[in-house]
């Protein structure tokens, strides 16, 4: 979509509908070609603006009194990383993904004594973050 993680909700909102009128699948109607590729396009455009929606500054600060209750005062269940991103999982039914974190940082989480300290210093005001625990409900 062409914006990063610090765009604005009504930015993002032009853009996703600038971007639907272009590819929404009933301008293709007439073409099975271009059909199929609209079905796509218009996928992986939704698909983007709610990830976007979900990691944007605005959604965060909304969430922010949330986030920082289940962050300091939930115990982490559990976590799994792969291709820089960690999942982790709180007691209080909770679960963020954390962006762009370095496989260092999560060997050592996995290897401190006290996996839950170190995030709350390391992890989890350092990263860009979503909630997953309401993408997971839906799903």
């Amino acid at each position: 979509m062409g914006v990063n993680e610090a765009a604005e909700l009504q930015e993002l909102k032009k853009i996703y509908r600038n971007l639907m009128k272009t590819w929404h699948p009933d301008k293709f109607h007439d073409n099975a070609d271009g059909l199929a590729e609209a079905e796509h396009k218009s996928k992986e455009i939704i698909e983007a603006y709610h990830f976007l929606v979900s990691i944007s500054p605005e959604t965060r600060a909304q969430n922010f009194g949330e986030y920082t209750l289940t962050t300091t005062a939930s115990a982490l269940l559990d976590f799994e990383y792969k291709s820089q991103t960690l999942k982790v999982y709180f007691a209080d039914g909770s679960a963020y993904e954390y962006f762009d974190v370095p496989k260092a940082a999560y060997v050592k989480l996995i290897n401190s004594d006290s996996p839950g300290r170190f995030a709350r210093r390391h992890i989890f005001n350092e990263y860009v973050y979503r909630n997953i625990s309401s993408v997971t409900e839906v799903a």
